[in-house]
């Protein structure tokens, strides 16, 4: 049993070493001064969005970019408030060219749905996705342009970073955002993509044709990042890329409570569970049981006393590991890591980790006010 331990949080410790190379591999991209050559077809997907549209559209509005090299679609998704509303009194008065249409439903994913119907309306080849409660870095389409120019890309992952008002459930959610970013970062430096996020990607109209979109993938809800990055390396390996870009840091809204914190990370394992990459699935199970082990760590020093310094040294080895791995991600958003804070979210994202694991085997979720089936 004790090499089994050793073992399971050897390997966790050589998969964290292995990102941690991975990012500092990954170059930071500067912009130089060029001519704006791209044009772009800014998507949004929303639906019940009223409270945070206005900051979303506020930067929309300060974006440093060519009025002529980027249009708005937003994709009303059945709203029921004054989303909608909203949207229609910007079209109004703003310079940038905003459509708002509806989405057309044609499978179980809404969002797949929105984004298909938005790409059938754009009138330029770059797809760029974003979320309705985020906000965007006033640089974040100059960015792309010369990441573009210079990289002639297919993809390109973007950075995604949760705003935190330093409160326990937002400040946990900053630094789980922070561990996925490193994972992404990582995995990209390894040449091994594992994730993207769909709040901040962009993509070429003619490689989301040529890969079918999101065909074969959207009887599943979510996934519209990751099912499709796992397309485009499968069908044009090397041109998917990560604008490791600090102009480019797109903010996105923390859930407001834990209800919605576990419905979304079980919305997200829902399509985990789902992605072709061995690596992701190897990295997912040791990821699972070395939290287990956690968990299951005080029973075991007071039922194997004998093994109590090497269990304690895991332990602590997990915590430096992890706190490593972050600082990575820290550094390149600038978020200040409380270590009093993380040491108490070492253990409580344990528990957070079983809950989900647990939640997805059933399958269930609610979100945006409609529930998910398993799949």
């Amino acid at each position: 049993m004790i090499w089994v331990f050793i073992f399971l949080f050897a390997s966790y410790f050589i998969f964290m070493v292995a990102l941690v190379y991975g990012f500092k591999k990954v170059q930071l991209f500067f912009s130089a001064e060029i001519q704006p050559a791209n044009r772009f077809t800014v998507v949004i997907p929303f639906r019940n969005e009223a409270e945070n549209l206005p900051f979303l559209l506020k930067t929309i509005e300060e974006l440093k970019y060519p009025l002529e090299f980027f249009e708005v679609i937003f994709v009303n998704d059945a709203s029921e408030d004054s989303s909608e509303a909203i949207i229609s009194q910007a079209i109004e008065k703003s310079k940038i060219s905003i459509k708002l249409i509806q989405n057309k439903r044609v499978s179980a994913s809404p969002k797949k749905d929105a984004i298909s119907e938005a790409i059938k309306n754009s009138n330029f080849e770059w797809i760029v996705t974003t979320d309705a409660d985020c906000e965007l870095p006033e640089n974040w389409l100059k960015e792309l342009d010369a990441f573009i120019q210079k990289e002639n890309p297919v993809m390109v992952c973007g950075p995604v970073l949760y705003a935190s008002n330093g409160s326990f459930i937002e400040n946990f959610q900053q630094l789980d955002g922070l561990s996925l970013q490193a994972v992404t970062v990582g995995s990209f430096g390894l040449n091994k993509p594992m994730l993207s996020n769909g709040a901040n990607l962009a993509y070429s109209k003619n490689a989301f044709l040529k890969v079918n979109g999101f065909e074969g993938n959207n009887h599943i809800a979510s996934g519209d990042d990751v099912f499709l990055l796992e397309k485009m390396k499968k069908t044009l390996p090397n041109q998917v890329r990560y604008l490791k870009s600090k102009e480019a840091v797109v903010s996105t809204k923390p859930q407001e409570n834990w209800k919605n914190v576990v419905n979304q990370r079980i919305r997200w394992a829902s399509k985990t569970s789902k992605q072709q990459t061995d690596t992701s699935l190897i990295l997912g199970i040791v990821v699972f049981f070395v939290n287990i082990s956690i968990l299951a760590s005080p029973l075991l020093m007071v039922f194997n006393p004998e093994n109590l310094n090497l269990y304690i040294f895991l332990i602590v080895l997990k915590i430096i590991t992890d706190y490593a791995v972050l600082l990575q991600a820290s550094r390149f958003f600038e978020v200040n890591i409380s270590l009093l804070k993380f040491l108490w979210q070492t253990f409580f994202y344990a528990i957070i980790v079983l809950i989900v694991v647990f939640g997805s085997f059933r399958g269930n979720y609610s979100w945006k006010g409609r529930s998910f089936e398993k799949q």
